[in-house]
This record gives C-alpha cells, structure tokens and sequence, in this order.
C-alpha cells in the first residue's frame, strides 16, 4: 500500500492536513485484512438474479412500517422509483442528485417531494457488493431502519443472488492522488490504483471524544469485508439520544426520528450504554467499521460513471465530506476510465 497519504487540495487548508496526516500515521491500526484476488468482483458488470425485499420501521416515522425492495435492471447503475409518486421519474444514485447532506444523505431528483432520506445504508451495497445495475422500488421518502444496520438488505440481496451481465464492467480512477480538508482536522485522500489493480482499498480511522476513542482500519473492499461492515451500527452519543427524547421532538427532522438502544450504537464518555458489535482482541471497532463501509462507500457509490479503484484514506471524516469530495472530483474532470 502507498505511502502517500495526501495529494492535490480539491478543497481545505492545506497547512491543517499536513498536521492530521501526522496524527494518521502516528495511529495504530486495529484490523488489517489482506487483499485476496478470489475474492475480487466478477469483470463483468451485475444485477440481481431476483426481486428482494425489507421491512421495518420508518427512520423518520417509526411507528409506520416501510418497505424496500431491490429489483434487477438492465439499464446502468442504481435508481430510485417512489411508487406513491407516479408521474416522477425516477431518481439517479448520482452525486448531481445528492440534495443535502446536513444529517445523512438525501437524493432527489425534479420535485421536491420526490427524494428518499438517509440513503446511504441502502446505496453502499452498490459498491460494497459490486452491484452495479439495480431499481431500488419504495413508497414514501423514508427508508427503514434496522436493529441489524444493513444486514437484512445484504441477506435478501445475497438470497436472490447477484448474477452477471454480457457487459464488461466500467472502472474509473482519480487521474492524480486528490484530498479534500475539513474541519476538527478531519481529511479524505483518494489514491490512483497501482500496477492497472482495479481493487479499491479502505485505509480508515476514527476519533471521537468518548468511548469509541481511536480506532483503524485497513482492507479491501470485497464481500466479505463488506459483509462485516453492514453489521455494524450508526453510532451516537447519549447527550443526542437525550436530545431526541426531549427538545428534538420539537423539530421536524428528529421529533419522529427510529433510534433506540437496538438500532444505534450509544456511547458516553467512559463507556458504551448498550452492547458494542464487531469486537476484535477486546476492543470494539463497530464505529470504525460502520464508518469505513457503510458511510464512506454509500458516497463513492455516488460515483455513476463505473467502479471507482484505487486507494481511499479517511480520517475523521464524515458525510459532508465524503460528498464534497465526489462532487470535487466531477467538477474538475479528475475521474478517468480505466
């Protein structure tokens, strides 16, 4: 793996990046997982070989039942079909389409009733899973919520199977190693691939100010490591649980919103207030995990012009960011196909 640990400034300080790449390499890594090439995605792109399905409560209306269902599609990359709103078209997973990014990803396209919330637990499949053509079929704008994060999608896509198409698979990469800066020193680097390698590689760290602590994370992107992630839950302190409970049901984006001690991961100061997941020599990497799979990759999944290979560093970095620096990249022509 590449030394390198950032390259052009797509956007940020640059002084300040110098100083976070420091405190990257200076941190240890808690997991690494090596590359193994039987476990690379098929050189041909894919869809489904059936029509899967999920239920469970509304995100933002939890005491109505949502449903989502995956559908195979010969038209390239993912799409959006809201059945409750019959005149729309349907809504590209595409960073053009991305509408906010404030508290998690919204896509919309045309009307402004015509989005889904909180997409990216759904569209990370796309590259965690190297599932390239799919309709995603909903009926309201809010997806729902797992006790198990994004593992009931990840099972009903792996219970119909993903099958091959005639046609070759699309790669892309960053023509030059780009980074993109943001606040609380937080920093995200995208590397070209090595030697014509189309594997993309995660090189992942948090640090919160609780529990969680400092956590990293090294491993290409395949479907088992995606497999581990998609356990792993959204993480919140408890002042924000609090929050919810209290003055956020004042406000419309969190009076309604699902979280309980079964769907999140809740973390005070010195310790955990429910069971961490993803537990690897005595220490909790849940956060981390969640994090590097279904956060960082639902963005690149916003890439709609192939799979993306290389290298991605992350640290500290959140959705805001992620977006940012996709949207960086299409506006300066920096992706090319391999």
């Amino acid at each position: 793996m590449s030394k390198q640990v950032y390259g052009k400034i797509l956007g940020g300080d640059e002084e300040s990046v110098k100083l976070s790449s420091d405190k990257f390499l200076a941190q240890a890594v808690d997991l690494e997982i090596a590359s193994d090439p039987k476990k690379a995605f098929s050189e041909y792109q894919t869809t489904l070989g059936g029509r899967a399905s999920a239920s469970g409560p509304g995100t933002f209306s939890r005491k109505e039942q949502s449903r989502i269902v995956f559908e195979p599609s010969d038209k390239f990359g993912w799409w959006i079909d809201r059945k409750d709103l019959p005149d729309s078209l349907n809504i590209g997973v595409g960073v053009g389409n991305v509408w906010t990014t404030a508290r998690n990803i919204v896509l919309r396209s045309g009307s402004q009733h015509n989005y889904l919330r909180m997409v990216e637990h759904i569209i990370a499949l796309k590259v965690g899973m190297g599932l390239d053509n799919v309709l995603l079929s909903v009926r309201s704008g809010d997806p729902p919520l797992f006790d198990r994060s994004s593992m009931d999608l990840v099972e009903g896509v792996e219970d119909v199977g993903i099958v091959e198409t005639d046609k070759k698979a699309v790669y892309v990469g960053v023509k030059e190693p780009v980074t993109i800066v943001g606040n609380n020193g937080s920093f995200l680097t995208i590397l070209p691939p090595e030697n014509d390698s189309r594997e993309l590689y995660i090189d992942c760290a948090v640090d919160f100010k609780t529990a969680i602590g400092k956590q990293r994370i090294r491993f290409p992107v395949n479907r088992d490591t995606f497999r581990i992630g998609a356990f792993a839950r959204t993480n919140a302190p408890l002042s924000m649980m609090i929050y919810c409970k209290t003055i956020g049901r004042l406000f419309a984006d969190t009076r309604r919103l699902g979280y309980t001690r079964e769907n999140i991961l809740i973390a005070g100061k010195w310790g955990y207030f429910n069971k961490p997941r993803l537990m690897h020599e005595g220490k909790a990497l849940e956060a981390v995990w969640h994090r590097a799979t279904l956060d960082l990759l639902a963005a690149i999944a916003l890439i709609d012009k192939g799979r993306l290979a290389g290298t991605i560093i992350s640290y500290k970095a959140g959705h805001a960011l992620d977006v940012d620096m996709v949207a960086a990249m299409y506006r300066e022509d920096l992706l090319e196909v391999l």
